[in-house]
């Protein structure tokens, strides 16, 4: 019979997500990540392997969650142009909910995390993740002007990925921010892509 787990492993990963989005990836050590989440060095390297796979886990857990919400933001937008400007707003939303995921997710590219040594399944993970995102992408086209092809997807990505990238990089919580960036993204709108290379 496997052994029972004492330690709540949920609980470690949000230690890990808040000590991540204080202090940068860098300077998370097993022995700080443990004596923060009041557990020995060992129970870190015996259910996640290291502390790359668990930091791993923790931003995969984070951007699952706000692709989630993204999402759910899409789908309850009245228009086209409004679920484009929800995408866009989506992680100023999803500080609001979980402030140290998102400012994770801000401040640490996702190859920090995931190198040649990640185990597989979490590789998978993260391909499965970013295929949604693309989904997710082209289906904003697709609403917008009946299109997905790559010129379509580039004005999409310009709204949902690049401006909320440059507008939120400073503060996620204020308000004029938040309506500067939905004024960038239907502005961005009106202009719709080129024809070129339309299938």
């Amino acid at each position: 019979m496997p052994r029972p787990r004492v330690h709540d492993l949920g609980r470690l990963l949000d230690v890990a997500e808040r000590l991540v989005a204080e202090s940068g990836a860098g300077n998370v050590t097993v022995r700080a990540l443990a004596a923060a989440a009041g557990v020995p060095n060992g129970t870190i390297y015996h259910a996640f392997g290291s502390l790359n796979a668990l930091l791993a886990r923790v931003w995969l857990r984070a951007a699952t969650a706000f692709l989630d919400l993204q999402t759910a933001l899409v789908d309850a937008a009245p228009t086209p142009v409004e679920a484009v400007v929800a995408a866009a707003g989506a992680p100023a939303v999803f500080a609001d909910r979980q402030p140290d995921a998102a400012r994770m997710l801000l401040t640490v590219k996702q190859d920090r995390f995931f190198g040649p040594e990640l185990p597989g399944e979490l590789a998978d993970a993260l391909h499965a993740l970013d295929k949604r995102l693309v989904q997710l992408l082209v289906r904003l086209a697709r609403m917008l002007w009946d299109r997905g092809d790559g010129l379509a997807v580039e004005v999409v990505t310009t709204c949902v990925v690049d401006l909320p990238t440059a507008f939120f990089r400073r503060d996620l919580t204020d308000p004029l921010v938040r309506n500067r960036l939905a004024a960038a993204v239907r502005a961005v709108l009106t202009v719709p892509p080129r024809e070129k290379d339309r299938p």
